[in-house]
Parts: structure tokens; sequence; C-alpha cells
């Protein structure tokens, strides 16, 4: 039978997230700052990203953890992996307000721990408990803690990567879209600062997000791919609500899919660390076992989550193993000699220095990446346990893996992934095969099985 996930309640695989107003309100973030200083003393980091709800929901955090008795370093807006990386440096844990990807009527908190990750499930755990149990350490007059402001070192965040990726030899014209989230004060300094040309569109912060939504989609980056081709761009690139993630529009003004984009990246990594690791959820393109194996390297599977990966990596790492990669397959990738956690600034600059080093446009290196093809699904449910324990019952006589949901893999080289979703109210399915008709075949045989 399938394992029921009966650990966090409130936060799910990135965080707590819930409409502003309805879900997520103030009084429960203060709680959450009250609760967050109980188990981390000390100097704390707060940050947002542009959601008209932000100042209230920060305000609340803050008094929170002033009245635990935490000193707050109030950075202002920025990107969530510029956060991480401060905190890592200077903090002894912090806080995001964001809601990611999702719409701009969400909004939603994110703890960073010491060290620049996000807490593990143990802490928040531990966290949701004084949450529900009102367990709180309010302080008297004399304990309260200090309030500060730091916008300035966003600065070591962007020379961060500006010092880690080698200036072009030969500069490239790139298109940005920040989608009018935090990465408007960071994407087009990263890249200029490596030597890029760069023309922006939404680029101005607003949190009604005018020109696209925060999930930077194929339709909503239609305007992007445009300004590709008006420019003659080498590649576009945009990111979510709060720039962990980066998506690209290639030379021709194509989509790049997410996955492409993981094997990219990764292919880069891996020649120059042969014989490495690759660490990566379940739910990722099995393109990454085929490039791994090219360089000698292996890919480490995890459950979806940047948590999981970005622990499994340190975890390896401190095991003596060589990791030279990881993130997932939804734009979110993690370079370890930069910082451990999904970042979607050096998502960018790591790209324009693929294609300055390959001396050759996206939309060729995208044609030598094995062919396979991923289709992904939605299914709105009640009862997540009754259908993950029905597909592994189905499909009881073939290799499953339930290291998050239920994964079959099948011996043609199909596999395929049913999970309930971390942030939104649905269930995940994601099939993939060599020719789409048995990718569709097989989808339509998992979702017959469930019903």
């Amino acid at each position: 039978m399938a394992s029921e996930k009966a650990e966090k309640k409130l936060f799910g695989t990135n965080g707590a997230r819930g409409v502003a107003g309805k879900d997520m309100i103030p009084d429960l973030v203060m709680r959450i700052g009250l609760s967050l200083s109980k188990i981390r003393k000390g100097k704390i980091a707060v940050g947002m990203d542009t959601r008209t709800s932000g100042p209230s929901l920060k305000s609340a955090i803050k008094a929170g953890l002033l009245a635990g008795g935490c000193d707050v370093v109030d950075l202002g807006i920025l990107p969530t992996p510029a956060l991480q990386y401060i905190v890592k440096s200077h903090f002894d844990a912090g806080a995001m307000i964001t809601a990611s990807h999702n719409p701009p009527e969400y909004n939603g908190v994110k703890i960073i721990d010491s060290d620049g990750t996000e807490f593990s499930d143990e802490d928040t755990i531990k966290l949701e408990g004084i949450l529900f149990s009102g367990d709180y350490e309010l302080k008297g007059w004399t304990g309260v803690g200090k309030e500060s402001c730091a916008n300035e070192m966003l600065d070591e965040y962007t020379d961060a990567i500006c010092s880690r990726i080698e200036k072009l030899e030969k500069p490239l014209t790139v298109a940005v879209d920040p989608g009018s989230g935090p990465a408007c004060l960071t994407t087009e300094k990263i890249l200029a600062g490596i030597g890029c040309r760069v023309h922006t569109i939404n680029g101005q912060m607003d949190g009604f997000f005018p020109g696209r939504m925060p999930e930077p989609s194929p339709e909503g980056l239609k305007p992007l791919a445009e300004l590709v081709l008006a420019t003659n761009s080498a590649f576009g690139v945009a990111h979510d609500g709060d720039a962990d993630r980066a998506v690209f529009i290639d030379d021709k003004g194509e989509y790049l899919e997410e996955n492409e984009e993981f094997a990219l990246m990764q292919k880069y990594a891996c020649r120059n660390n042969p014989g490495g690791v690759v660490v990566t959820p379940v739910s990722t393109s099995k393109v990454a076992e085929i490039i791994a194996a090219e360089y000698n390297c292996r890919v480490e599977y995890t459950r979806v989550g940047s948590i999981s990966v970005a622990r499994k990596m340190i975890e390896l790492a401190e095991k003596g193993e060589n990791v030279v990669f990881g993130g997932e397959g939804n734009g979110g990738l993690i370079f370890p000699g930069h910082q451990h956690c999904r970042d979607g600034g050096m998502t960018a600059a790591a790209m324009a220095s693929l294609i300055s080093t390959e001396g050759r446009p996206l939309s060729e290196l995208r044609k030598d990446l094995p062919k396979l093809v991923m289709l992904k699904d939605k299914i709105f449910s009640d009862n997540h346990t009754e259908i993950l324990n029905k597909a592994t019952e189905s499909f009881s006589g073939e290799e499953i893996d339930l290291t998050d949901g239920v994964r079959i893999n099948r011996k043609d080289g199909r596999w395929a992934l049913l999970r309930p979703s971390g942030t939104e109210p649905f269930m995940r399915l994601y099939v993939e095969a060599p020719e789409k008709d048995a990718a569709e075949s097989f989808s339509e045989e998992i979702l017959k099985s469930i019903n």
C-alpha cells in the first residue's frame, strides 16, 4: 500500500501558502514568527517578494520574531535565493514572505535555516507543534528584539554570482522578463555584470503582475519570445514570483521545456566534473540518467521539493561524494559551488556562460539532447490516499518506487509518477516515454486504473 504522507500540516513542499486575507492572514503569520523565535534564537533576516499583501505579512512575522526575543534585519524586496545566500553568510535563520509561482492573490512564508537551505521537515514539524499548541515564549519589555534594515546587502548576492561566472569573452544579447517580481533588482544587473547586453520586459516591480502571472508559462512568455526575435537575442530568461526558478526562450523564440533546461545545465556540469553525482527528484526526466552515463556520473533521486534535493546534496558531499549538480525539472536548479538552493539568477548567468563557451545557439544545443516525451496532468480529488493505493495495487506486478507518491517504472523505458501537489489542491501525474503514443497510452492506463 502507498504510505500516507502525515507530516507537515500547514507547510507544504515549499513553505506555507494561501489566499491573502483569507487563509494567509497577519495573525497566523505573526504566530509563525513567534514559533520560529522559540527554536531559532539570535538574528533573523526577513524579506519579501513584490506581492501587494507582502508589507502587512512581513510586518506580522517581524512582530512575532521581535516579541519572541529575536533581533530582526529587514532586507526589503529581494529574490528568495538572495535571502538564502545572505542568511548563510550572516544570520541564524531567515523568513521570506512569498507565494513563489502562485497567482497574485496568494502569499505565504518560507523559513530559511542558518545554512541557507529551507527548514527541514523535522524542524518544520517542530515549528508547527509550537504554532498549533500556542506554546510561545513572549518576552517582557527588556527582552524583546531589536529591528534594523539592510537593503544594501542584496549586492552581496549579485556580486557573488558575477564573481563565480567568468566574464564572457564574446558579449551576448539577452532578453529578460522578471515578471514584475524581485528579479527586477537582480537579473539584469547579474547578466550585465558578466558581459551581456540586456533588454527587459515587465521590469517594474508590481504586485498586481500586469504583464503576466508569476508562473512563467509558455503562453505568458509570448511577449518575451517576441522581444528575443526583435532584438536578435541569444536567449530570453524569465522568472517566477520569487526568482528561485528560471525558464528560457531560445534564439528562435521557442520555449525551452524545463527538463531540457535541466539536461543542458547537467551536461555542462558533468562534462566539467566527470564521475560525479547529480541529485534530482523522482519527477525529473530520465534524460538525466542518459546524460549522467555519458560522463560516468550517477543520479541520486529524492522526494519532490528543492529542500529534499539540497539536503541530499549536502549529505552526500559530507560523505566525500563529488556532488556536481542538482535541482528539479521545473527550472529550479542548484549549483553546489554557489549555494544549496534553487537560484534563478545563477541559472540565468550559467546559461549565458554555456552558450558563450559552446559558441553555438541555444536552438542548436537543445537538438543534441536525448529525445523523450513527458506528459503532465492534474487530478482533482478529495482522497489522495485512496488514489495512491489504487495505483499501487493496479501496478503491483511492476517496479514500484514509493519515494514520493507512487512511481511506476516499466522495463520498456516508460515511467509514471502520481503524487499530491505540495503547493496546490490537486494531484500531479507525470508520464514519460520514448514516443508520444506510448506516453499517452500509459497515461490513459493509469487514469483508468484509479477511476
